[in-house]
Parts: structure tokens; C-alpha cells; sequence
């Protein structure tokens, strides 16, 4: 057997022992897991300073602070999640217990990220956890140093028959999808989505693909043009523009481009100091090969905003491109650097037409002081999130379901919608061996009469008090009898 052959089939073994599954077990897990970002952090913050120049504080706020939450809110929900869900009932099964029982999956396949790999690798690990499961973890190999930690420290502290980690590359990748899971939950670009998706249906293996694409950032001429920008410029060049929501391009009017640019100049001081390469808190890009990518796309755009680089450091300053135009590479895929373009637009009406003509979004941004700015966006276009007058901020609400739709992706995560995308929510409906005569209606030889009574207990649906159903129980028992009695023997 293969290495990844032998992680997974240890994982099925320890899954099919139990001892996932009851809850306590699956709490004591999350607490050493919150643990090991305690005890660790450090070791985890020198990691993603070697692989992405992330400063020890940068780490935690963007990586750490929200996996800790994640797992705050599962300790504390993880109980009210897996309990039966009572649903409403019609009046033929009032007498019948009837509600949903959350169940693990089995084994879960985790791929993530390099750009957060804490943040996307992890936080589906937690709802795993919640959720009974055991998951194979397969970090992406890009960060090679958190890569290795997270090799390291997974075992220390949670189950590691339960919870292997497999690490590598594409080969290592490719084995592991030859194998059976029970999910696969992948955090990437849509390319290798199509190839996850294809290989799991080998096996239909129901998937979580959160992928990306050119999230859209559409700025009012009648807004706030400095805060707007200061928050775009923010959303746009944290962690270098490695983002999967970060904002990809803006739309605005040709009036106001020339105070978008001085604005978001401006942000970037702010933030990162007349020179970002010397600051702490702006990040690299992950590898060469990314940096000629990303260098190849401004080949044919005019730079109104840095453009400084330098390859040996993978370093490419905050860059914002003024007029640019829609057949401009920079605007044929998802720039996942910090490089930021603007499109001149005539108005509301052709930014949305600009929108809808493109793969749908995983994020798309407004930013406007009209209510009815924001509710036309809303509901002539379609994307994963929408968020006015701020970027990013939405991932971190863990009451909001996070994923995309169509090119931008499928399932959604966070909360307890980690828990229920990574459980089978069984239908549970449990009846008594009594009132047989009732079921009559049912049985052959079906006559008109019959189905009159059918449609009456079928089709109205009730959903009362404990005092309410008992006296509408009462009330069912003497019509059933009546029923029984005179029409349906």
C-alpha cells in the first residue's frame, strides 16, 4: 500500500470503531486543537513568515484569531448541532415521532490552500471534527514550511489514526483521490476543481469545491470616495492581493478615477509606508512562478501606482492600473496578486451587464450611501457573498453561510454550516404499531372516497404547541374513529 493508501485506510478503521462519534469525545478533540494554537503559535507564525512573509501578529488576525472563534462557537454549539431536529408534521403522522438526526459522513478529505493555509485547511477540519468524522488532512505543498508544521503538530494534539495529515505534491494528491472518501472538501482555483470533481464521481463522493474567480468592486461617484478606498485598498493588498475574495477590479465612473487612484495612493502610505518592501505587514508573493504570472498581466495596462518589483525577493509593490481596458489580460482570469484595475463605466445599468457577463463571483463589493444602489445589485446579479461598503469582512461571520456559486464554487462552510455540509441529515420518522384502521385509506381497493380522506390528513400540515397538539390529537382520534367506522372498513 501506497502512503496515502495507509493514512486512509487507518482513518476508516479508527471511524469504524466509534470512537469519533460521541460527543464528548469529538470536544475533547477541538480543545486540543484550540490548545495547540496556544501553545504554538509561535512556531506557526515563523512558518508563515518563511512562506509568505506574514508578520507574527498578521498570523494571528488573519490565520489563528478566526479559527479559534470557529472553534469557540463549535465547543459551545457542537451539542444543540447534533441533537435531533424536530420538523413540522402532517396530520397523518401528528401521533409519529418525526425529525432529523445529524450523522457523520465517514472520511473526509481535506485539500487546502496556500494562500491561508491555516484558515482554509483548518476551519474545515473543525466542522469535521463537530461532525463525528474522520478527515484526512492534506495541506497544500506550495507553503513548504507550514506544510511541515502542520505535519508535525496535527498528530501531537488530535487523534492521528483519526486525523492523518498527508503532505506532497501532485503525485501525492493524485493518489489520494484515487481513493474512496465520503466527502472531499477542496479549497483552490476552479481548474483543479473540475479535476476533484471528476475524480470523486468516480466514486460519487459528494464535494466542496470553494474556489474563486474576479470578484467585482463597484464604487458610487456619490459615495465616500476616501473611506471606500481606504477599505478597498485594504481588502485588495492584504497578503499581497492573495485573496480569494479580494476585491479583483473596480467599476466606476470615468469623473471619479482619478480620485480613486489618488485615494487608494494614498491607503497604501498609510498602510504600508512610502516603501512596502521594508514593511513588516505586506506580504510576498508565494513563488516565482506566481510572480511572472502576475507580472505577465500588466503587459498590456497602464500603471498609475507602483509596478515596482523585484523577482529574487518575489516582491511586486501595491499596484493600481488606470483605463483599463475588458480584453486586457489582466481582466482574462483571477489576478490573485496586488494588482488592482479600473474600468471607466457610464452607470449603474452597464457596470451590472459588465458583472453578469463574466463567470459568477465569489464575492461582489458595493460601495454607495443608495439603499436602492445596493438592492439593484443585489438582485440583478449573482455571486457567493455580497457585501456593500466594506471588503472581506463577511468570512469572518460565522452566522453567514461562506462558499460560492457556479464557476466560484459549490457548498458553503463556517458555523454550523461546516457541521451540516460535513453530516448526513438523516430523516427520522418513527410510528407505533396502532390505529391501523386509519392506514386503510391507503390500501387497495382505492376508491374516491378514500383518497378525499387521503388528501384531508396528507395535505394540511400542522405545527402547534405541546397543549395544542395533544387537543388536536384528541379531536383526530374521534374523527379517525368516525372515518374508520363508517367510510373507509
Amino acid at each position: 500500500m501506497s502512503r496515502e493508501q495507509e493514512a486512509v485506510a487507518r482513518a476508516r478503521k479508527a471511524f469504524q470503531t466509534g470512537r469519533s462519534k460521541p460527543i464528548e469525545y469529538r470536544i475533547q478533540q477541538l480543545k486540543n486543537l484550540q490548545r495547540m494554537f496556544t501553545e504554538r503559535q509561535k512556531v506557526i507564525s515563523d512558518a508563515m513568515k518563511k512562506d509568505l512573509n506574514k508578520s507574527e501578529v498578521g498570523t494571528q488576525l488573519y490565520e489563528t484569531m478566526g479559527l479559534e472563534g470557529e472553534i469557540n462557537l463549535a465547543l459551545k454549539k457542537v451539542k444543540e448541532w447534533a441533537a435531533p431536529r424536530p420538523v413540522e408534521k402532517n396530520l397523518l403522522t401528528l401521533s409519529d415521532t418525526v425529525y432529523i438526526q445529524p450523522e457523520p459522513l465517514g472520511v473526509v478529505l481535506i485539500i487546502g490552500a496556500w494562500n491561508y493555509p491555516w484558515a482554509v485547511t483548518i476551519q474545515p477540519l473543525i466542522g469535521a471534527i463537530a461532525a463525528g468524522n474522520a478527515a484526512v488532512v492534506k495541506p497544500s505543498e506550495v507553503c513548504v514550511h507550514t506544510a511541515k508544521v502542520m505535519e508535525s503538530l496535527l498528530p501531537l494534539y488530535i487523534d492521528k489514526e483519526l486525523y492523518p495529515v498527508v503532505t506532497g505534491g501532485i503525485p501525492e494528491t493524485q493518489e489520494l483521490l484515487r481513493q474512496r472518501f465520503d466527502h472531499i472538501f477542496y479549497t483552490g482555483n476552479s481548474a483543479v476543481g473540475k479535476v476533484i470533481m471528476e475524480a470523486a464521481a468516480k466514486h460519487l463522493t459528494p464535494v466542496t469545491l470553494e474556489l474563486g474567480g474576479k470578484s467585482p468592486c463597484y464604487i458610487d461617484k456619490n459615495c465616500d470616495i476616501s473611506i471606500a478606498c481606504r477599505r478597498v485598498a485594504w481588502g485588495k493588498y492584504t497578503n499581497c492581493g492573495q485573496t480569494c475574495i479580494a476585491p479583483d477590479y473596480i467599476l466606476c465612473d470615468p469623473s471619479i478615477q482619478d480620485r480613486v487612484i489618488a485615494e487608494v495612493k494614498k491607503s497604501i502610505q498609510d498602510f504600508y509606508t512610502d516603501n512596502p518592501k521594508t514593511c513588516p505587514d505586506y506580504g510576498r508573493i508565494i513563488n516565482q512562478r506566481h510572480f511572472k504570472r502576475i507580472m505577465a498581466l500588466m503587459e498590456d495596462s497602464t500603471i498609475a501606482v507602483g509596478g515596482d518589483n523585484d523577482e529574487s525577493d518575489c516582491y511586486i509593490a501595491p499596484t493600481v492600473l488606470r483605463d483599463v481596458k475588458p480584453e486586457a489580460k489582466v481582466m482574462q482570469e483571477e489576478i490573485f496578486g496586488p494588482l488592482l484595475p479600473i474600468i471607466p463605466i457610464s452607470s449603474l445599468d452597464e457596470a451590472i451587464k459588465f458583472i453578469n457577463k463574466g463567470e459568477k463571483p465569489l464575492a461582489l463589493y458595493v460601495f454607495t450611501p443608495d439603499d436602492k444602489i445596493i438592492n439593484k445589485m443585489k438582485n440583478e446579479t449573482s455571486s457567493g457573498g455580497l457585501l456593500a461598503n466594506d471588503c472581506l469582512v463577511h468570512y469572518s461571520v460565522s452566522s453567514l453561510p461562506f462558499g460560492g456559486v457556479g464557476n466560484s464554487g459549490m457548498g458553503c462552510y463556517h458555523g454550523r454550516f461546516s457541521f451540516d455540509q460535513l453530516s448526513h441529515l438523516r430523516s427520522c420518522l418513527i410510528k407505533q404499531l396502532k390505529m391501523e384502521g386509519v392506514n386503510n385509506m391507503r390500501y387497495p381497493p382505492h376508491t374516491p372516497k378514500k383518497l378525499g380522506w387521503a388528501r384531508f390528513f396528507i395535505l394540511n400540515s400542522v405545527d402547534l404547541g405541546w397543549a395544542g397538539r395533544m387537543a388536536l390529537l384528541a379531536v383526530l382520534a374521534v374523527v379517525a374513529a368516525v372515518v374508520i367506522q363508517n367510510y373507509l372498513l
